[in-house]
């Protein structure tokens, strides 16, 4: 690991984290799986120390989010600290959000202790390793990112197998401070590139680094999926993600065992403008998450269209999003389409994991699969990759495949998808149709998904 000066020793580190008596986000994870009510977590991030703390503390005070992040700058995620240095001399509002390795764990601890909230580093790094071990000295209990979400959608030039190589590391630590008596938990960012995503690749690159994730002896693994929009198929992949996690990790319990959490990015494509358009997809997306299952929603806001949100909107994001989930009950399920889902996205997800995992130098085997196609990630900018691969949407609004490149699926995952299309109107692949397809939300819901929304009043929001 890469060592910074004047950092605790990591039985300090783990000591004082233990001291603030609050619960790990690991902690109330266990609870949103018990208690069956997702965890609402909203993004932010600012440049100055005060203003961050100030931010924190608003939101707790507004509208008591169950975790609370600190999204990290651009700059720090690149490791350029001269740069951070520079921006904090000027101006600090001018970066795009927390440079905590700059300002360092002291502070980072100041803003531990400001909320009762458990508080999650975000960032997007192709290398963790300085800020992580920032992070465990700041008490943070939840670290996001791996070598391939954190580096195909952020990083032209990172080789997958060194990004891979370097979050290795940072699992490795994670493992360490884990067994010392501190769980912390890695969420994996399934959200790519985040635009028209196919659930099959979401899930398959997360759970390839969850495998190395567990490997280094992490034990606690939450695993992202983006929103696509379509509800039937948004349910199906979260309900697989703990059945194909069960045919990759072991998820017995017991110290071996690794404890797996999903996790709802909120639609993260084109959002629209009209704040009430906004505000219904925010509550779609929460009753998403809630007839998902899954352990806690990341939330979007209002101003999602317009720019960076203020606290008031981002304490309304989080109140309509429980606005969302309390919908959720006596809601009908169509569990056959569900079904049929899963099966599609299964067997997709298999075809592309599994003849990777029949190498021993599994790092190496993505590389390769990368490099070569078998592996895949639409509007990727990292250029180690092919990015041949052409999502779009059916004529129901399902994300499929319009072009599937060279993924490694066999001939009956093809003709599955190729069935999904046969009515769609239109050229598939034209540029025109990726348009439109990319700008499925943009105009707000549809009837269909607002008659869902309007289906069932729900109770008040906690």
């Amino acid at each position: 690991m890469l060592r910074l000066d004047r950092l605790p020793d990591l039985g300090e580190s783990i000591g004082y984290a233990t001291s603030l008596g609050k619960p790990t986000v690991a902690e109330r994870l266990d609870d949103a799986e018990r208690t069956g009510l997702p965890l609402v977590q909203p993004r932010c991030g600012v440049g100055g120390h005060a203003a961050m703390r100030d931010l924190l503390v608003d939101l707790e005070n507004h509208a008591a989010p169950d975790i609370l992040t600190t999204t990290i700058d651009s700059h720090t995620r690149l490791l350029q600290f001269d740069s951070v240095r520079r921006a904090l001399d000027v101006d600090p509002s001018r970066l795009n959000g927390y440079p905590l390795v700059t300002h360092g764990w002291e502070r980072g601890r100041e803003l531990n202790e400001a909320v009762k909230a458990p508080l999650q580093v975000r960032h997007g790094s192709p290398d963790g390793r300085r800020l992580f071990e920032t992070a465990i000295a700041s008490g943070f209990t939840s670290y996001e990112g791996g070598g391939i979400g954190y580096n195909v959608p952020y990083s032209k030039n990172v080789e997958i197998v060194e990004s891979l190589r370097t979050w290795q590391q940072v699992d490795r630590l994670a493992g360490e401070v884990t067994a010392a008596g501190l769980t912390i938990d890695r969420e994996l960012f399934g959200t790519l590139t985040a635009v028209l995503m196919p659930p099959s690749i979401c899930i398959a690159t997360t759970l390839l680094e969850a495998v190395l994730a567990a490997a280094e002896g992490v034990r606690c693994i939450s695993i992202s999926y983006p929103q696509g929009g379509h509800l039937w198929q948004d349910l199906a992949a979260l309900r697989s993600i703990h059945r194909l996690a069960a045919r990759y990790l072991d998820t017995s319990p017991g110290p071996s065992g690794v404890r797996v959490h999903t996790v709802l990015h909120m639609f993260m494509g084109v959002f629209p403008q009209e704040r009430r358009q906004a505000a219904e997809l925010i509550m779609y997306g929460g009753l998403t998450a809630a007839l998902g299952g899954v352990a806690k929603v990341v939330n979007k806001t209002p101003a999602e269209a317009a720019g960076i949100p203020t606290e008031a909107e981002n304490s309304e994001g989080i109140r309509l999003t429980r606005l969302g989930i309390a919908r959720a009950a006596g809601f009908a399920v169509d569990e056959e389409a569900v079904a049929a889902e899963m099966a599609r996205i299964e067997r997709e997800v298999q075809d592309l994991v599994d003849p990777i995992l029949e190498h021993t130098d599994r790092v190496r085997a993505i590389g390769a699969a990368f490099d070569e196609g078998r592996l895949d990630v639409p509007f990727a900018a990292s250029r180690f990759l092919r990015s041949a691969v052409v999502p779009c949407r059916d004529p129901g609004g399902a994300i499929r495949f319009a072009d599937m490149g060279n993924l490694s699926f066999g001939a009956g995952t093809r003709r599955s998808n190729d069935a999904c299309l046969e009515h769609r109107s239109g050229t598939d692949g034209t540029l025109d149709r990726l348009v439109k397809d990319i700008n499925y939300m943009a105009g707000g819901l549809d009837e269909v998904a607002l008659a869902r929304l309007a289906a069932t009043p729900g109770s008040a929001a906690r």
